[in-house]
């Protein structure tokens, strides 16, 4: 499904994330991978799987050449509490990647209903996030750090995901705009 034909719903959406989510998980199983499961899914940056998240996202194309950025997450949201699971990974020229995994277990920072984006109808929603595991020495496990998503709807797309972390983890602070954004955040 090219994201560019999609529409703003959420189920469509969901449908679109879950997907992506269900390629990781074939390429995370060791399963024989299909030509387009091969392409999407990098061997880095595999988190489990979930057949139906609350809110979910995905930024950037997996990395095939020298220098990117990648990140993709999900989870669930009851009440003033969010849980899920984040993988983000930059890849530098001339240097190892840097993948850190992220986990959500707190309580919501905010969550934002109908509100406006950029002059769009969106929801927002931020959580703290905790890593959990690190490929960058600077950036220690148990580090915490925000992540805020934004995503318009009503047949708008312009999503937004940032990340923001504390002097050490600074090198995974990233700003995501643009058509490579896809997240699902609800009212």
């Amino acid at each position: 499904m090219r994201r560019a034909r999609l529409r703003r719903t959420g189920a469509l959406l969901l449908v679109a994330i879950g997907a992506h989510v269900a390629v990781d998980a074939v390429a995370a199983s060791g399963a024989a991978p299909t030509a387009r499961a091969a392409k999407a899914a990098p061997a880095y940056c595999n988190i489990p799987s979930s057949s139906s998240p609350a809110w979910a996202f995905r930024v950037g194309a997996p990395i095939v050449g020298a220098t990117g950025t990648y990140a993709h997450g999900h989870g669930t949201l009851s009440g003033v509490s969010a849980t899920g699971v984040i993988c983000q990974v930059d890849r530098v020229r001339g240097a190892r990647d840097r993948q850190i995994i992220l986990s959500v277990n707190s309580p919501i920072v905010s969550h934002v209903g109908r509100t406006t984006y950029q002059g769009h109808l969106a929801n927002k929603l931020a959580v703290h996030v905790r890593v959990k595991s690190s490929m960058d020495a600077k950036c220690a496990v148990g580090t915490v750090g925000t992540l805020t998503m934004i995503a318009t709807y009503n047949g708008v797309k312009d999503d937004e995901v940032v990340f923001a972390f504390p002097k050490a983890c600074a090198d995974h602070d990233h700003t995501y705009t643009g058509s490579k954004v896809v997240a699902l955040v609800p009212v």
